[in-house]
């Protein structure tokens, strides 16, 4: 299923589309696209993410611009880990995990460099912004 947000599921429709040689970025940062599964739907669902790297893993951080909720895109990654992800023009299954307290501590400046917005996004809001490892499986 396309994202209800109408930018993200144009963007997503490029990326996929393309094969990965399009729409790959936002702002300048490199994106890559996630199929999870629905937590109450059990639908597939996409969405475009901003990513940092962590040796061969994939960081996506669950940000939502700053806000006091936790995106829908995490919640349901916290119900069914296992997703489908395209960077480019790969794709490949993944499992998703949070990472702990002190490994967030350890990316988080990197992800910082990657997107600044991130640290404006951390000091907005009281919620713990969660870092998620993406791991090919």
């Amino acid at each position: 299923m396309p994202s209800p947000a109408k930018w993200v599921a144009a963007q997503a429709e490029l990326y996929e589309s393309s094969g990965g040689t399009k729409g790959t970025t936002q702002l300048g940062v490199d994106c890559l696209l996630l199929d999870y599964v629905g937590r109450r739907s059990g639908a597939v669902r996409r969405t475009v993410l901003m990513y940092g790297r962590d040796g061969d893993d994939w960081l996506i951080v669950g940000s939502n611009g700053g806000s006091d909720r936790h995106p829908l895109w995490y919640l349901n990654l916290l119900a069914e880990p296992a997703v489908d992800v395209r960077v480019g023009t790969e794709r490949f299954p993944a499992l998703a995990e949070t990472l702990s307290p002190e490994e967030k501590e350890r990316v988080w400046p990197r992800l910082v460099e990657v997107f600044p917005r991130y640290a404006e996004y951390r000091a907005k809001t009281s919620r713990d912004i969660p870092v998620v490892r993406l791991r090919r499986h």
